[in-house]
């Protein structure tokens, strides 16, 4: 026992040196996993220092950038948050219906808590470029493929972290509504959704900025926007045209982020 003040320090006395093995094994097999991981997946530090002429004869060809193609990514730029403002829109509706179905203190029974959960995990288990590659296959070239992969993948990311919100929530409103005979309706309108709707709206606009950055990406594969010029340049070996496009990326990119922190913030404060 220690004294400081008026406040005693239950101290626990060190039992010697029983255990250490348990650290030093952890540790252990830390390094071996990470070893085993270099290995399989070929880090080879010697290899990065070898290519780093090759990176920088491809940043030179980039230097300086053709701003006079700016022009020509204004409308691509345009379409790129289009697709990630669609794409947002389409995983709130998608995930909302489900993510109450996910919620164990919300759910009916197991049997529905289970099915939505993994319903859930497909969603967001497969990668926007490859949903995108399918809906391209079923849709045709352009921003529509680009909209509905990053609002079947964004439902499954959205959905789950709705759920887990939910079953975080103060269960006394729950609790009070359902002895007053209130249905399931009016306890989600009043006794779920005004607990989780801030923590919501953040996570929605975290969603957006994600989406915006995918939105560039999924260009590459015939989805539309920003991504799609960048390709083209590359493929025609128009790397100052390559640099405009990345140029033009980080800007909206930035600007997205710095916007929706305000608004978190605002939000934020609001809640207060």
């Amino acid at each position: 026992m220690i004294s400081i003040g008026r406040y005693n320090l239950l101290v626990a006395r060190s039992s010697g040196n029983e255990g250490w093995w348990k650290y030093a094994g952890a540790v252990v097999t830390g390094f071996a996993v990470l070893w085993w991981a270099a290995l399989g997946s070929q880090v080879s530090f010697g290899e990065l220092v070898k290519g780093m002429p090759w990176i920088a004869d491809f940043l030179g060809r980039m230097v300086p950038p053709n701003w006079e193609f700016m022009q020509s990514l204004v409308k691509p730029a345009i379409e790129t948050v289009q697709i990630a403002i669609w794409g947002t829109l389409l995983a709130i509706v998608l995930a909302v219906p489900v993510c109450f179905l996910a919620a164990r203190n919300i759910s009916p029974n197991l049997a529905v808590f289970h099915l939505m959960r993994q319903v859930l995990n497909i969603a967001r288990g497969i990668n926007e470029i490859i949903l995108a590659l399918i809906f391209v296959a079923a849709v045709g070239l352009g921003p529509f493929p680009g909209v509905l992969a990053l609002a079947l993948h964004g439902a499954g990311m959205l959905g789950k972290f709705f759920a887990e919100s939910i079953e975080d929530i103060d269960q006394g409103p729950i609790e009070a509504l359902r002895s007053t005979g209130a249905g399931p309706i009016q306890i989600i309108i009043f006794g779920v959704l005004p607990q989780v709707v801030t923590a919501w709206i953040a996570v929605v606009l975290y969603r957006f900025e994600t989406n915006l950055r995918q939105a560039t990406v999924l260009g590459m594969v015939g989805a539309g926007g920003i991504g799609f010029e960048l390709v083209g340049s590359m493929k025609l070996f128009q790397y100052r045209d390559t640099a405009t496009c990345i140029l033009v990326i980080v800007a909206m990119v930035m600007a997205a982020d710095y916007i929706s922190s305000k608004l978190r913030a605002w939000i934020q404060q609001g809640a207060r």
